[in-house]
């Protein structure tokens, strides 16, 4: 019996969503929040559910095992056509998963320091720009003709500077980066303590914000408008940066608190009022920005300079404390975030109505939260190594997991009784 299929089978596609391939676990207290109601969405599922899944045959899907998927109103940034995997080294290849996970664009990056730290495709589907530790971040146009893409001798790589003319340190890098709706601009976080915001038309960064007391290691976008971001850092702190109204140069339109370690990833759920992060306190959160404090000050007391996420566990007696001023309105625990800045998301708005959280785990799992309930709704195992990023469709119910181990996994769960199936298309390390 081959490992995968060994592993599957505690989790296979007749239990997987429905809670019962792993205990539920219910968070300290269900939520009782507007968000639980935006969740109680009475349309249909979207059209696209009872359709095969690209890549294999036509098989009926059960909304039920869908956790009960809705549509809503929200529209979704991008159609699920082209799936991003970045490599360690300086490896990047786009599928198109229409057409059986074809390779679109097989891209080899320039002038890393490190590695890939991420990539975001335009909403428009037509540029790609990838990061490293560096203060030059490369776009890429994937819509050309051309599969195969080496940096400036098949295609141009052009480079963007985020250091702009007046700050020179070569130590700065490059953790997170994202395109705002319209694809007009990009906003980054760094590892000089700050987030930029590059305007793509005039080729300049055009903002620079000293957000934090340590490595800001995720950001985004809060909605479509581009008027607010949230931040995530090492100091353990979230951010609410609103750039129509900045007073004070570096002043935060709100500070949120409860996370007791650095904060690695950071989803917003596209309305500019709700996000979940994910913590190296081996939690998940969701904040309410209504709830932030104008200001909060500094509390470094609370981390353990001891500790090292890269490299030790996480101490057992850490696992019950709280932070006494936690601001979240839920926490989510069950998952592993140690070794590297592992992700989280809201699941998609179109195929579930947002109901569920799922997140990426170090200990070669992804992980299935109800938004609402707290409750774990599945934990799925295959992975040797941890799984740092992971994508669920934004209308079929498949779900992609990429690891430290080399492989990319697809996970589909049909209406039948067969077990998920798994896709990998290269044996190659994903990016950290």
């Amino acid at each position: 019996m081959s490992r995968f299929r060994k592993d599957l089978n505690a989790c296979n596609d007749a239990n997987a969503l429905s809670g019962t391939c792993a205990t539920q676990v219910r968070s300290e207290n269900s939520l009782d929040h507007d968000i639980a109601q935006l969740t109680n969405l009475r349309s249909g599922p979207h059209e696209l559910l009872s359709r095969g899944v690209p890549g294999r045959m036509r098989l009926p899907v059960s909304t039920l095992k869908m956790l009960v998927g809705r549509e809503s109103n929200y529209m979704g940034r991008a159609d699920g056509s082209l799936f991003v995997a970045g490599f360690q080294k300086s490896h990047i290849r786009i599928y198109n998963v229409d057409r059986g996970w074809k390779v679109h664009k097989d891209i080899l990056a320039k002038s890393l320091r490190w590695t890939i730290t991420d990539t975001s495709l335009s909403p428009d589907q037509r540029f790609l720009v990838y990061a490293s530790l560096s203060p030059v971040v490369y776009i890429v146009n994937v819509g050309s003709a051309a599969t195969e893409s080496v940096a400036n001798i098949t295609e141009i790589h052009d480079g963007l500077d985020f250091s702009g003319d007046d700050y020179d340190d070569d130590g700065l890098g490059i953790f997170s980066v994202k395109f705002s709706t319209d694809g007009r601009e990009l906003v980054a976080a760094s590892s000089n303590n700050s987030i930029y915001v590059y305007d793509l038309e005039t080729k300049r960064p055009s903002l620079r914000i000293p957000a934090h007391k340590s490595d800001v290691n995720t950001v985004c976008f809060a909605d479509e408008t581009g008027h607010l971001i949230f931040s995530g850092s090492d100091d353990h702190l979230c951010k609410v940066w609103d750039r129509r109204c900045f007073v004070t140069k570096g002043k935060a339109a709100g500070v949120l608190m409860g996370h007791l370690q650095g904060i690695t990833f950071i989803d917003s759920h596209g309305d500019g009022r709700y996000f979940i992060t994910n913590g190296k306190d081996q939690t998940t959160k969701l904040w309410d920005i209504r709830n932030m404090s104008s200001n909060v000050p500094y509390t470094p007391t609370l981390r353990n300079p001891d500790w090292d996420y890269r490299w030790m566990d996480y101490p057992t007696h850490a696992r019950a404390l709280k932070h006494p001023h936690d601001q979240s309105l839920a926490t989510y625990k069950g998952h592993s975030v140690l070794r590297t800045l592992i992700r989280c998301y809201f699941s998609p708005a179109y195929s579930t109505g947002q109901k569920c959280i799922y997140t990426g785990s170090s200990d070669g799992s992804f992980y299935i939260y109800d938004l609402v309930s707290g409750a774990q709704v599945a934990s799925c195992h295959h992975h040797g190594d941890p799984v740092r990023d992971c994508s669920w469709h934004p209308f079929y119910p498949m779900i992609i997991t990429s690891s430290w181990d080399g492989v990319i996994a697809r996970w589909e769960f049909p209406g039948g009784d067969e077990e998920p199936s798994r896709f990998e298309p290269s044996q190659r390390r994903p990016s950290f």
